[in-house]
């Protein structure tokens, strides 16, 4: 078992932040996208999480063992134009790999929950391939419902994903 601490990223996280992401992201799409698994180059990764730890959009915590980030989520206000003002997004939640299962990931959708709560969002959205079931499986497990009127399709690098919308109330 993992012993872990989550805590607000810092500027300094970011390089670890994209590489949980990257590797994260290889290891969930290999057997059934591996185009997408690719995804970003590192580079771009770092800007986005460097930036967004900078500018706190989207707000970002970490869960670090040993002085290493082992995951992270990224959460704020909705993206989706047509949303409500209460209703906030988990743009990303990624444990490497080597940490699944190990209840990381749960620690830091407790986590992003209580921001969201705290910025006064009364419910959560996020948006997740329909090809990777695990992460379906976990968010369903944290009382999200997929829901059946939001779809789109993402492109991933050279890969077009089909992505589903999950909701929850916060309260």
């Amino acid at each position: 078992m993992s012993s872990y601490q989550l805590r607000p990223a810092a500027a300094g996280d970011a390089e670890q932040i994209a590489a949980v992401h990257a590797s994260s992201s290889r290891a969930a799409y290999e057997a059934v996208a591996p185009e997408a698994g690719r995804g970003l180059p590192l580079e771009r990764r770092r800007a986005f999480w460097r930036e967004a730890i900078e500018f706190g959009e989207p707000q970002v915590q970490v869960a670090v063992e040993n002085a290493r980030v082992i995951g992270f989520a990224g959460f704020d206000r909705s993206r989706d134009p047509q949303s409500k003002p209460t209703t906030g997004e988990i743009w990303a939640l990624y444990v490497a790999p080597t940490h699944w299962g190990q209840g990381i990931g749960l620690a830091l959708w407790e986590s992003a929950r209580e921001g969201l709560v705290e910025e006064g969002c009364t419910e959560v959205t996020l948006w997740l391939p329909r090809c990777n079931e695990r992460a379906l499986r976990f968010f369903e497990k944290a009382g999200f419902e997929r829901d059946s009127d939001a779809a789109k399709t993402a492109q991933v690098g050279s890969v077009k994903l089909d992505e589903t919308r999950l909701r929850r109330r916060l309260d």
